[in-house]
């Protein structure tokens, strides 16, 4: 239940925010604000006021699941008389003087809340921000007009756009803040300012002009704001609105500007991003919910030492990013060589975040010393936790877990970052071989967020449970998938990568395949991304699917005349592109390859297909696959499918996910276009999934769990 404590000390109002757990500016909450400024309003015995919240937090944001509801026209929309930008304007413009005290998150409406107050305290610990942006919002409660008036327009343009926290240094640093106070001292020092106060003009953040640009550098730091972030702009126009309610403010003053701000926030709430951005954020945290093991509650584990088997690409960034979040590494590798050329890499790695301002000096000196890295497996002995990233070879696997399971302590957590290859496999005739879970990190491993934690029947739940708390511990999302070939991301794009060289095959050119879906939001097409993992890696991945799923499948000779000419792709320096000082460019020669490949497959009927059509035909193979993964218990939910496909291959956030993007064209028309391309192609890959086509039946949503 959403509460404001009132209670009045020697002439202040002391009004505790009560909303567990974090105290997200709800309805309900900003309600019980009003009454309660009306009556501070109403009161002679109070001269002044202090907002602190409960539970050492002062407001950690909007209630999202009523942003969303508004998103989805499921709920009405605020009283503008009585919403929370109103509030805030009416505490600004009180006449007692108000003080913000801040512990915790003040974060979106509770940092727009702090800055209608006249004086505002930090604990230390303090971080502020508004992170609307990332929900495909803006700042919809002032702060769009006051941030740029307390700490100027360039710094308030930076955090609104890029989302990010300000810890109270900072924000003290740059006029956000008034004090710093330690955390016990917090509240009597917010009644000593509040009293203070008394008598004095009330500070208003939206009089303030002193510290904002002429409109001339205004237009300047705007333009360079927009092109510093312009792959934010990308395909959406939330980041536009943000802008042009800020310039509203700076040419007409804050009250049309604060009004400008409202109908910005509203149109988005109407768009698609919205909907979509807000979708991922549930979904995230749904995806931690994880049926019979995280509620069963199991003690968690402390994991410090880390092993690593393997200092190729991907093991040297799963040490890399355990060694930035103070693990220490013991990473094996076959000899003593290999060994250290692994160091070398993951150094070379450490001095580049360093460079770029992710670690300090001190950061970067403690994370090279807990790194060790030798050519024996039996350094591993002591580690909490091992992950295997070896070549993918099955049974390279099943002699180094063979060895493992001899070598290691019962508690000692196994697993392997295989991309493909089912648990099962790896496991079988190993004893205890159910140890073993599967930690499927996205390259780089260092960078990307996404991690496939996986399990099988026999995994046991403490197991799984110390391994999504690795997860966390290294920054990263886990989305927990069952042990099937290609798991989750992998087995839903196949059919992806599948139906790119059908296309082609059919007479769709390669790079304007490419420019479709990066014109889609991509973040590259499927033969720039074929590239980049390496031609003939994904020849040896799909040929593992293919067998698999061979029903389904369907393999274009394309990749396979690119392998055989050497053409790996960028580290060759050549395959579906050209690669000239690391940039790609069309390779006039790809056509001969392609002629070749359109031969060998009997020169198809060329399918005409637009721009829409070739997005469709990719993505709907996707949710089609998706819907099997599904349907056979290997994924939990529809929204694991987005949160996965969006963190681990880029499909982009603010679509919400291949589900609900195409949840949007509905579960009908999907099986329609692909039973239609199935009788023109004749192929096996377009077959509707059973779970889909009851949907389709039904016209149901995809996003039914």
């Amino acid at each position: 239940m959403a509460e404001v404590h009132f209670r009045v000390d020697a002439g202040v109002a002391i009004l505790t925010l009560d909303n567990p757990p974090l105290n997200p500016l709800s309805r309900e909450l900003v309600s019980e604000l009003w009454t309660a400024l009306e009556r501070i309003g109403k009161r002679s015995d109070v001269e002044s006021c202090v907002f602190i919240g409960a539970r050492d937090t002062f407001v950690a944001g909007a209630d999202i699941r009523r942003l969303q509801q508004l998103a989805k026209g499921e709920a009405p929309g605020d009283d503008e008389a009585r919403s929370l930008s109103a509030l805030i304007s009416a505490i600004e413009a009180s006449p007692k003087p108000c003080v913000a005290a801040i512990d915790g998150f003040a974060l979106g409406g509770g940092l727009e809340l702090a800055m209608g107050a006249h004086l505002r305290l930090a604990t230390p610990s303090a971080r502020l921000g508004l992170p609307e942006l990332r929900l495909g919002l803006i700042p919809g409660a002032g702060g769009t007009q006051r941030l740029p008036r307390l700490v100027g327009l360039e710094v308030a343009l930076d955090c609104m756009l890029s989302s990010r926290q300000l810890e109270a240094a900072e924000a003290m640093q740059l006029g956000l803040i008034d004090e710093l106070v330690p955390r016990e001292a917090l509240l009597a020092r917010a009644l000593e300012a509040a009293r203070s106060l008394r008598g004095s003009p009330p500070r208003r953040s939206s009089d303030l002009t002193t510290g904002l640009p002429t409109p001339e550098l205004a237009a300047l730091q705007i333009d360079a704001a927009r092109q510093r972030f312009k792959k934010l702009f990308r395909n959406v126009d939330y980041p536009e609105l943000c802008l042009e309610a800020v310039t509203r403010g700076l040419e007409r003053g804050a009250e049309a500007g604060l009004a400008h701000e409202r109908v910005c926030f509203r149109r988005c709430l109407e768009r698609e991003a919205a909907k979509g951005l807000i979708h991922l954020f549930f979904a995230e945290r749904s995806a931690g919910k994880v049926p019979g093991v995280t509620d069963q509650g199991l003690p968690k584990r402390k994991l410090q030492r880390l092993g690593v088997i393997g200092g190729g690409t991907m093991g040297s960034g799963i040490a890399v990013a355990a060694l930035t979040r103070g693990f220490s590494v013991v990473l094996t590798e076959r000899d003593a060589s290999s060994a250290q050329a692994a160091r070398q890499r993951i150094e070379t790695s450490l001095q580049r975040s360093h460079q770029r301002g992710h670690l300090s000096n001190t950061e970067l000196e403690a994370a090279t010393t807990r790194l060790e890295c030798r050519g024996e497996l039996e350094a591993l002995r002591s580690c909490d936790a091992i992950i295997e990233a070896a070549t993918e070879d099955l049974e390279l696997k099943r002699r180094l877990f063979r060895r493992l399971l001899q070598l290691c302590p019962e508690d000692t957590l196994l697993a392997t970052n295989t991309s493909t290859l089912p648990l099962e496999r790896i496991a079988d005739g190993l004893d205890d071989g159910s140890r073993i879970l599967g930690a499927h990190f996205f390259s780089p491993a260092q960078v990307m967020r996404l991690v496939e934690v996986v399990k099988t029947p026999a995994s046991q739940a403490s197991h799984v449970f110390a391994l999504l708390g690795l997860v966390k511990a290294l920054k990263k999302t886990s989305v927990t998938v069952g042990s099937c070939v290609g798991f989750l991301v992998n087995r839903v794009m196949m059919p992806y990568g599948q139906a790119a060289g059908l296309l082609i095959d059919r007479g769709v050119d390669p790079y304007r395949l490419d420019r479709v879906m990066s014109s889609f939001g991509m973040p590259m097409g499927p033969c720039r991304v074929s590239d980049l993992t390496g031609v003939d890696v994904g020849v040896y991945a799909g040929s593992i699917l293919d067998a698999a799923y061979p029903e389904r499948a369907y393999r274009s000779p394309l990749r396979r005349l690119l392998v055989a000419a050497g053409r790996l792709g960028e580290k060759a320096g050549r395959g579906h592109y050209r690669y000239i000082d690391g940039k790609a460019e069309e390779d006039p020669e790809l056509g001969l390859y392609v002629e070749r490949c359109r031969e060998e497959s009997g020169n198809p009927e060329p399918l005409q297909l637009s721009d829409a059509d070739i997005v469709e035909l990719l993505l709907f193979l996707v949710v089609n696959e998706a819907c099997r993964v599904l349907e056979e218990g290997y994924a939990q939910r529809a929204s694991d499918v987005d949160l996965a496909l969006h963190l681990g291959m880029g499909f982009p956030g603010y679509r919400g996910g291949p589900m609900l993007w195409a949840d949007r064209r509905g579960s009908g028309y999907i099986a329609e276009r692909l039973d239609a391309w199935r009788r023109e192609t004749g192929l096996g890959l377009f077959q509707v999934s059973p779970r889909l086509r009851r949907l389709a039946d039904a016209r149901a949503s995809l996003l039914d769990d």
